[in-house]
């Protein structure tokens, strides 16, 4: 069969370019990779994470030098290649995951909890709690770009500053989050020349966590210090925030909470929220129309997250101490158990391949990664990691809110 006369010219040169590109030896074609295979799971104790491939269910290396990470989340670059880490030190960390290294770091706070890209790559935005505030920086550099104080007036009407929780990004090149002390929810516009803030006061007491649903449209903050959740419908700023499920635990003991529940790994499946209960051994079920609770799912311990495989048909939920050993599965459909699993001591987080065949869980205390098949629940895959935590693949570079 004859070739096509600029097929291998425009090849060579895309070689020549990505070699360019690398600054290194021109290595073979079967040697490249792309990153939509990639991942990366946190290992807080050595400060480190391990670089995985979900294909080949391996361990690829280790990048170490990124500082406390007994808190990390991670966040990925539009186009994947990296990955930004934000480190309970106040550290901002860019990892390049096709050259397995840190490309920039920066010291921006004290101690931060998080951190979201915004809808056109530009920007990177960091949670901190001390100084409490949202610091954004330009993603390719890392170079500031603002810094805006959580302030607020106290019942005295002395001016504080709150921790910053539940940063997420938004459509419009906009950053929600909510302020711990004040309970307040903030609207962060960087669409503009300048940033722009708007502000939603008297939300509910001490919101600790909050989510972006997967179109972007509605925020929802977690309330610590009672119980409910506060919703903003961004499509409706100028409605202010709705309260929703008030009174889902009135009338009842609440048990002692170990660990809160992380609102980021919600799940919308089947016109149906399933959130993690504060305090109870239950996964709620509320309608995702007006937002009433129309279910409990009795469950082995509290709740911390409570993740859907992409088809939506299962929940796969972990717990807090002393029941953290065990993951249990929930059928959407029925609303019932139908597997539990012992990955190991201190099992801390789950991630799903981009199509949900496989689930990926890290046990701190057994310093082990575990991977499941989804259908048969066998486990396919056992990785020795140092007290493992985040577990993050570069499909969420993709999704709103991750």
């Amino acid at each position: 069969m004859m070739s096509h006369p600029l097929r291998m010219p425009l090849r060579a040169a895309a070689l020549a370019a990505l070699v360019s590109l690398a600054g290194c030896q021109a290595s073979p074609p079967d040697a490249l990779r792309g990153t939509g295979d990639l991942g990366v799971v946190v290992e807080r104790a050595t400060g480190s994470l391990a670089l995985v491939d979900t294909g080949d269910r391996a361990i690829l290396e280790r990048i170490e030098g990124l500082g406390d990470l007994s808190h990390a989340s991670v966040k990925f670059s539009r186009d994947a290649r990296y990955a930004f880490v934000f480190g309970r030190d106040g550290g901002l960390t860019k990892v390049d995951l096709l050259r397995g290294e840190i490309a920039a770091r920066v010291m921006q706070s004290g101690n931060s909890i998080g951190g979201a890209v915004s809808q056109d790559g530009s920007l990177v935005a960091v949670a901190n709690y001390e100084p409490g505030g949202v610091r954004v920086f330009d993603s390719e550099t890392l170079a500031p770009v603002a810094d805006i104080p959580a302030t607020w007036e106290d019942a005295r009407g002395r001016r504080q500053r709150a921790k910053v929780v539940g940063l997420v990004d938004a459509p419009g090149n906009r950053f929600v989050y909510s302020l711990f002390e004040a309970g307040e929810i903030h609207l962060l516009d960087m669409s503009g020349a300048t940033p722009a803030v708007t502000r939603f006061p008297d939300i509910g007491a001490q919101p600790y966590d909050a989510l972006i649903d997967p179109t972007g449209r509605y925020y929802l903050a977690g309330l610590f210090g009672e119980d409910g959740l506060a919703l903003l419908d961004l499509w409706h700023p100028e409605a202010g925030v709705r309260r929703i499920l008030p009174d889902y635990g009135r009338g009842e003991r609440r048990l002692p909470v170990y660990k809160m529940p992380h609102l980021e790994g919600w799940t919308l499946a089947g016109g149906r929220a399933w959130l993690p209960a504060v305090g109870r051994h239950e996964v709620l079920v509320a309608d995702a129309d007006d937002w009433s609770l129309v279910d409990r799912v009795p469950v082995h311990g509290q709740p911390i997250f409570v993740m859907s495989r992409p088809d939506e048909r299962q929940l796969w939920v972990n717990f807090a101490h002393p029941d953290n050993d065990v993951v249990q599965v929930i059928d959407t459909e029925t609303r019932e158990v139908v597997r539990t699993l012992s990955p190991g001591e201190a099992v801390l987080h789950m991630e799903f391949t981009p199509r949900g065949e496989h689930v990926w869980v890290s046990a701190r205390d057994s310093d082990r990664i575990t991977v499941y098949d989804t259908h048969t629940f066998e486990a396919l895959a056992e990785l020795d990691s140092e007290s493992p935590s985040g577990i993050f693949f570069t499909d969420r570079a993709h999704r709103i809110g991750l």
